[in-house]
């Protein structure tokens, strides 16, 4: 009686990871609005930009503008790509391998292992992300003298030893 018992509790119990689905539907979801979003908002800066050509105006900060409008949809397709790789994550930690995905020859990015492997898959998307929104944030600052160019200066060679490291410790 108690063996039953205990089988029914681990039942139920190794059943509440399908609550996982959750987050994987709703990580699909969020990436999948983050592209179009993404995509809406470079259909947009195009727009802008055959316009202003069109009428042959050239306002001031233009290309800044173009520029941090376009960085700003790569920073939300990132972010896109950070919620397809945890919900994958998730799927295939918790409820299954991707069977489609195993027999394909595409890439195998999104085939995840353990969760630490998850976590270094994220960590690693999600620096790109911080460096591609850092790169935005710089293109509207104004500098006003030389310290700040100095402070500039050493934020750059601190990303890229960063990125270097980053690449440096990762499986080729």
């Amino acid at each position: 009686m108690m063996k039953k018992i205990e089988l029914f509790f681990e039942s139920i119990l190794w059943n509440t990871r399908f609550f996982v689905l959750l987050a994987v539907i709703f990580s699909m979801i969020g990436g999948i609005a983050l592209f179009i979003i993404a995509s809406v908002d470079i259909f947009n800066t195009f727009g802008t930009v055959v316009t202003t050509y069109y009428n042959h105006l050239h306002p001031e900060h233009f290309h800044e503008n173009i520029v941090s409008a376009l960085i700003g949809a790569v920073d939300l397709y990132l972010i896109a790509i950070v919620m397809f790789i945890f919900g994958f994550g998730l799927y295939e930690l918790f409820i299954s391998e991707i069977d489609i995905a195993k027999d394909s020859e595409s890439s195998k990015i999104l085939e995840i292992h353990s969760l630490d492997e998850l976590k270094d898959k994220l960590a690693k998307v999600i620096i790109m992300v911080l460096v591609v929104n850092f790169f935005q944030r710089v293109l509207h600052t104004d500098y006003n003298g030389a310290l700040e160019m100095v402070y500039f200066s050493i934020s750059i060679l601190a990303l890229s030893l960063g990125l270097y490291f980053l690449h440096k410790g990762g499986k080729h």
